[in-house]
C-alpha cells in the first residue's frame, strides 16, 4: 500500500512539474526574489505576478456548515456564479504567469452548471487545476465528465466516518453520497486509464469528529483514494473557547493562554507569502488578497474593468502589502490567519 501511495505521489508531482513553462518558471523566480527582498528590507518590492489563483465559480452551497459564510448564508457581498466570458478574460490575462488555479473559494463548485467547462478552459492554457467539493453531485455521469475535463486534483471533504459524526459539521449532508461520489470518480479514473485527478480525502478536524481520524484513514485506504490529509479548523469565535476546538492540540490552531482565554498559536510575524504568490478572484471579478477575506472587504480592483497586472501593482495592493510588513496584527482578518502555523498533517 505504501508503494502504491508513493507511486501515486510521484506521478502527481511529475505531472505538476510538466505543466510549467519557461515563462512560468521565470515568474516563480521573480516572485520568490521579491518576497524575500521585501521580508529582509521591510518594504514592499513587486516582482512577478501570482503563481497561483483561487477562482470562485459560485457562492451557492447545498450544505450549512457552521463556520462557513456560504453555509450560514451570511454574506455581506453580492452572491452569484461566474460567467464564462469573464473567466475567459481572466485566463487570457494570467495564462503566461499563473501555474495553478484552485476553482474554489466559497460555495460548492459543482453547483455551477458550467463548472467542468471552466476546468477545460484553464487546462487549454496548460494551467494546473484543482477544486474542493463535498462530493454530493458526483453521480456516475458527472464523475466521468470530471475525468474527461482534465481536472488535475480533486479534494473531497469527508469530516466523519459515520453519518452521525459527519453531519455534526457538514449540516444537511449525507456521508453515503460522499462515499458514492468518491467511488464513481475512482471507477471512471480507472476505466478511462487516467492519472488525474489526484484524489484527496480532506478531513477537517473538530472536536465532534477527532475520535475518527484513524477510521477515516482506513476508509480512504479501503476506497483507494490517493491521499488522506487532516486540516485544522479556522474558528471565528475562539477567545472564550468553542465546542469545535479539538482536544488534541496537534489538530488545533488555538491554545489556552492561562488567563481563561484562548489565542491563536500563530505568532503573526510581519510577512505573508500569500501576498506575493497568489490572490483570490470572486465570482464577479473582484480581486482580494487571500482566502481569509471571505466577504471581500479588501477588494483591490475588479477584473471586469481592469487588467490583472494593473490591479496587482496598484497603490491599494502595494499599501496593503506594506501594512503586512509593518504590522500584520493591525489587519483584522490577519488576527485569525493560519499563515505561519501548521494547517495540514
Amino acid at each position: 500500500m505504501l508503494q502504491l501511495f508513493l507511486a501515486s505521489m510521484l506521478r502527481y508531482n511529475i505531472h505538476l512539474i510538466s505543466t510549467l513553462t519557461l515563462s512560468k518558471i521565470t515568474n516563480i523566480i521573480k516572485v520568490l526574489g521579491s518576497y524575500y527582498l521585501s521580508r529582509i528590507g521591510g518594504s514592499n518590492v513587486n516582482g512577478g505576478l501570482p503563481i497561483s489563483l483561487s477562482i470562485e465559480p459560485t457562492t451557492a452551497c447545498n450544505l450549512r456548515c457552521p463556520e462557513c459564510p456560504s453555509g450560514l448564508r451570511s454574506f455581506h457581498r453580492p452572491t452569484g456564479k461566474m460567467n464564462l466570458d469573464l473567466l475567459d478574460k481572466i485566463l487570457n490575462d494570467v495564462k503566461h504567469h499563473c501555474a495553478f488555479i484552485n476553482y474554489y473559494f466559497q460555495g460548492e463548485p459543482y453547483l455551477h452548471p458550467q463548472f467542468l467547462e471552466m476546468v477545460k478552459m484553464a487546462g487549454s492554457y496548460g494551467i494546473f487545476t484543482s477544486t474542493s467539493t463535498n462530493a454530493h453531485f458526483l453521480n456516475s455521469e458527472k464523475a466521468k465528465q470530471t475525468i474527461e475535463s482534465g481536472l488535475d486534483r480533486l479534494i473531497i471533504s469527508i469530516d466523519g466516518a459515520d453519518q452521525e459524526t459527519y453531519e455534526q459539521y457538514r449540516k444537511e449532508g449525507s456521508l453515503d453520497k460522499v462515499i458514492e461520489g468518491t467511488k464513481n470518480i475512482l471507477h471512471w479514473k480507472k476505466e478511462l486509464k487516467s492519472i488525474t485527478p489526484h484524489v484527496v480525502f480532506q478531513f477537517l478536524v473538530v472536536k465532534p469528529n477527532e475520535h475518527q481520524i484513524d477510521e477515516v484513514k482506513d476508509l480512504g485506504k479501503a476506497l483507494g483514494v490517493d491521499e488522506v490529509v487532516f486540516k485544522t479548523a479556522q474558528i471565528y469565535d475562539f477567545e472564550d473557547g468553542n465546542d469545535l476546538i479539538p482536544s488534541n492540540d496537534n489538530y488545533s490552531r488555538y491554545r489556552e493562554n492561562g488567563k481563561g482565554k484562548w489565542e491563536i498559536k500563530n505568532p503573526l510575524d510581519n510577512h505573508c507569502w500569500r501576498m506575493w504568490s497568489g490572490a483570490v478572484i470572486t465570482w464577479d471579478g473582484r480581486v482580494v488578497p487571500c482566502c481569509f477575506d471571505k466577504d471581500a472587504q479588501h477588494s483591490m480592483g475588479n477584473l471586469q474593468a481592469q487588467s490583472f497586472s494593473d490591479i496587482w501593482t496598484n497603490h491599494h495592493y502595494r499599501h496593503f502589502r506594506s501594512q503586512i510588513l509593518r504590522s500584520r496584527s493591525e489587519v483584522e482578518m490577519c488576527k485569525n490567519c493560519s499563515e505561519g502555523t501548521q494547517v495540514f498533517s
